[in-house]
């Protein structure tokens, strides 16, 4: 039961790191220290997507979903849940670049925005 319970948390925690990954530039705008956070994350999320590799909350929720006596699943966590809820067919590399791409150009926005702002609030002090 317990590992049924944290495999969930493990679920919840990742779904937010993503969201974070994805839109947490915009908290920047709000708090401006939770830059040094988020770019670190974003680069990740930007990396496991082009490395095609599979990050480490997967394993972990997997792990304790088998511990649990669940048949746990193969993939990541984006092949896992997002992706049958986004598109029918499974994840391809093609996919993959373009979710990368999209982090990227998101942040680019966002940072972009951030970074005008900051220059305005500036230039009318000075």
């Amino acid at each position: 039961m317990i590992y049924r319970f944290l495999a969930d948390f493990v679920l919840v925690f990742h779904l937010l790191f993503i969201v974070f990954v994805i839109f947490g530039g915009l908290l920047a705008f709000r708090c401006r220290w939770l830059v040094l956070a988020h770019i670190p994350a974003a680069l990740w999320g930007a990396y496991i997507e082009l490395a095609g590799g599979l990050c480490p909350l997967t394993a972990v929720e997997v792990r304790l979903r088998r511990i649990a006596g669940d048949t746990g699943y193969s993939g990541s966590f984006i092949e896992h849940y997002v992706l049958p809820v986004i598109y029918q067919a499974g994840l391809t590399r093609d996919i993959q670049f373009g979710m990368a791409g999209l982090v990227v150009l998101i942040n680019i926005a966002i940072y972009g925005t951030l970074v005008y702002r900051l220059q305005k609030i500036a230039a009318n002090h000075s």
